[in-house]
Order: structure tokens, then C-alpha cells, then sequence
């Protein structure tokens, strides 16, 4: 499966591996908030000292931050790019009517700062937890039964649609279309055909969804309840977490403790 990558290096043997996927999930969970409430440009750089460490820890290859990163990278540089030619009044250089300026340029770091340590932590419980596992996490700390059901169900069959359309997708292309026109010269024939393969895709997929429920209802899903194991929680788990949940503590208290900034 070609969307089927980010469980690629879960088998590793770091301790962010083998940390306890409870324990993991809220201890990453509280650095998330804590850097999400960060607003002063002070702070930016031991928050991203501190996720720079856990992913070292985590073992994973600094391509797998990178493939991961591309797009939502591309997205954040194009939201923030104007930041610091339009905001706040401090100019720093200025070439005609172009002015860079300091409040903005600030807001542009604590932005990029903010979004590469929290979307790195995401790829470290991600890439370090298998999809399961996480969601027997979240059960284990109240998650409903039937919520996480239907998650993991919608990531399995994700795949599976993202593979079928790829599928009617070469069909398509084996019978000539796409190769005389482009996307800007489509004719209404092309746009009949392609509202016909979503068509064909809406109701493959419901198709695929009914088969599904009942063979899952013929093997008794719903009428037994399945009692929840807690794995056992060892003492490096425990020290992790104290750590991050300290961490994530001072954050919060440095960022009220220091002067407001002047954005």
C-alpha cells in the first residue's frame, strides 16, 4: 500500500520504542499543549532543543522527519512568508515599498518554531507507536469502544479506497484520457468521466463497508465485551514521563512568568 508508511520504523528498539504507549501518549500530549501556549521568542529555542533530544532518542531517521514534513512545511512557509513584511512598525531593511520588520519577522520564528515542535512530536508517537497500540492507548484513558473502532477501521480502509482509485485511476489512463488534454482544456466529456469514477468510488467504498459490517457482525462484534489489559508500566516509563510532564511544567510557568511580548 503506498499511504501505508508511517508505521515503518515502529519495530525499532529505542527507548521511545519501548516506552509505555499510555504514558507516551499523555506525556507528548502535555508537551504539545505546553508548546502550543509558548508565545515568547525566548522560548523557541529550548523547545526546539528539547524536541531536537527526543528525536535523537526516538532513533528515527532524519528522513522520515523530512518526507513527513514537506507539505504541511510548504503550506506553514507560504502562511507566514508575508508575516514579517506586513506586521508591526520596527523596520529593520527596507527596499522601496518592500519594509522587513521586526515584530512580524518575530512572529514568523515563534510560528515556525511552534509548528516544527509540535508536528515533530506527532512523528515520534506516530512513528515510534504502532496505530493499534495507540488507539489501545486511548482506550485505556477513556476512549469509547465504539469511536476507536470506527478509527481504526477508517485509517485499514483508507488504503484500501486510496488503492482502488489508484487502480481506476491507471484503467483511465490505459484508454487515453489525460494524454491529449490538460487539466486547464478539460471538456465536459472529460469532466462527466470524472465525476463518474468518484461516483464509482463513493459506492465501491459503501459497498465494500457493508460487507464488511456484516462479516463483523456474523463474528459476534458487539455482543461480547472485551475486557481491557493495561500493559505493565516499568520504571525508565515512568522516569520519562516525569521528565516531559516537568518539562512541559516549566514551559507553561516560564511563559507566564515573563513579560508580555510585544507582537
Amino acid at each position: 500500500m503506498a499511504m501505508a508508511n508511517f508505521e515503518t520504523y515502529v519495530s525499532g528498539r529505542s527507548r521511545l520504542h519501548t516506552w509505555t504507549p499510555r504514558l507516551k501518549l499523555v506525556s507528548l500530549g502535555l508537551l504539545m499543549f505546553a508548546f502550543a501556549a509558548i508565545s515568547h521568542l525566548s522560548l523557541i529555542l529550548p523547545m526546539l532543543w528539547l524536541t531536537a533530544i527526543l528525536y535523537l532518542l526516538s532513533e528515527l531517521p532524519f528522513s522520515f522527519l523530512l518526507k513527513r514534513l514537506r507539505y504541511p512545511g510548504l503550506f506553514i512557509f507560504m502562511v507566514v512568508l508575508v508575516l514579517p513584511f506586513s506586521s508591526g512598525e520596527m523596520i529593520l531593511w527596507q527596499w522601496g515599498a518592500l519594509a522587513l520588520r521586526q515584530e512580524g519577522l518575530e512572529s514568523m520564528l515563534l510560528i515556525v518554531g511552534r509548528f516544527l515542535s509540535i508536528l515533530t512530536l506527532g512523528f515520534i508517537l506516530l512513528g515510534t507507536t504502532p496505530f493499534v497500540t495507540l488507539l489501545r492507548a486511548l482506550r485505556s484513558l477513556g476512549l469509547p469502544t465504539l469511536i476507536a473502532d470506527m478509527t481504526l477501521l477508517t485509517y485499514r480502509y483508507l488504503f484500501e479506497t486510496a488503492d482502488m482509485l489508484s487502480t481506476m485511476q491507471r484503467s483511465m489512463r490505459l484508454r487515453g484520457f489525460g494524454q491529449q488534454q490538460r487539466w486547464f482544456r478539460l471538456q465536459r466529456r472529460d469532466l462527466q468521466r470524472l465525476a463518474g469514477l468518484l461516483g464509482t468510488l463513493l459506492i465501491r467504498s459503501y459497498e465494500r463497508s457493508e460487507r464488511v459490517y456484516k462479516a463483523m457482525q456474523l463474528r459476534g462484534y458487539g455482543q461480547l465485551k472485551r475486557p481491557m489489559v493495561k500493559p505493565l508500566v516499568d520504571s525508565s516509563s515512568v522516569l520519562l514521563t516525569g521528565f516531559c510532564a516537568i518539562t512541559a511544567l516549566g514551559f507553561v510557568i516560564a511563559e507566564f512568568s515573563l513579560p508580555a511580548p510585544n507582537l
